[in-house]
């Protein structure tokens, strides 16, 4: 039986001393990951593609009075076996365990909105915006790279688990309400890719669960990243007017989420050992109003 004094917000969420590896954890919802999880005690593992990123954004957002730190390391191209081993190899040199993989590395791909309504435009528009490469390109970055990613990482996960005792260690995916919903948004091969991510993130957490490793996923809506607003200031953050979304006309909360949002759905899914398999969609009701599956 549990005391009320240990359910406190600050003892179940604490992450205190924990090794965490975020892959796109130089912008967008992958540093809004590592902030919390460094905000709350843990040691945090950024890489991405690009360095320079990474270093200004572990400068410039320090953790606090807990102890966590943002550690920038690769960097690292996670569609690339090599690189992947790399990064392997560097935190194993530097820790025994870890205790929590984000993989919120991804590309948003071609677009071409299908909108016209006569068979042979249709055709004409689609045919000449998208392409077998751009399709491949971005199912690689946002499925076969999120494969990858935890397969390479396998073993210092389950360590991980096994030092706390119980099933604490996971995977966290960052899918998107994209590969939810049935509007094609403009872009088939991102929607269609994302739909990978959220059933690959189901197939891991039933088979690698023998390993006592959790494989969870977080499905955003529109939260502001290079992703959304194809830029980030000097301290890697991104700014996503409400009049955009509102723009949309689908978004029942009328706004962008926050990143303070964003990190309570990564606390949950981090803590809560008893969660497996899950999509949990952060998406301000966008799915009450897109149909879904």
């Amino acid at each position: 039986m549990a005391s009320t004094h240990s359910l406190s917000a600050e003892k179940l969420f604490s992450v205190q001393d924990w090794v965490c590896l975020v892959t796109g954890g130089g912008t967008g919802i992958g540093l809004m990951a590592a902030q919390v999880l460094a905000a709350n005690g843990a040691k945090v593992y950024i890489t991405g593609r690009r360095q320079e990123a990474l270093e200004r954004a572990a400068a410039q957002h320090h953790p606090g009075h807990l102890g966590g730190e943002i550690i920038p390391c690769g960097p690292c191209d996670v569609t690339k076996k090599d690189d992947l081993d790399k990064l392997y190899q560097e935190i194993s040199a530097k820790e025994k365990h870890v205790n929590l993989l984000v993989c919120a590395a991804g590309i948003a791909g071609e677009k071409a909105e299908p909108d016209q309504e006569h068979a042979g435009s249709l055709k004409e528009k689609l045919w000449n915006n998208e392409s077998f490469e751009g399709w491949n390109e971005v199912y690689n970055a946002d499925v076969t790279a999120v494969y990858f990613t935890t397969v390479a990482f396998l073993p210092l996960l389950q360590a991980g688990t096994d030092t706390q005792g119980h099933l604490s260690a996971s995977v966290i995916v960052i899918s998107s309400m994209s590969g939810i919903m049935r509007h094609a948004q403009g872009h088939f091969s991102y929607n269609a890719a994302k739909g990978g991510t959220v059933h690959l993130t189901k197939l891991m957490s039933a088979e690698f669960q023998k390993l006592r490793i959790r494989v969870n996923s977080i499905a955003p809506g529109y939260f502001p990243s290079e992703m959304t607003t194809k830029s980030s200031g000097s301290d890697q953050k991104s700014h996503l007017p409400a009049e955009k979304v509102q723009e949309k006309g689908h978004v029942p909360a009328e706004r962008p989420g926050s990143d303070e949002e964003m990190a309570q759905a990564v606390l949950f899914l981090t803590k809560n050992a008893y969660v497996n398999g899950e999509i949990l969609a952060v998406d301000g009701g966008v799915l009450n109003v897109v149909s879904g599956r």
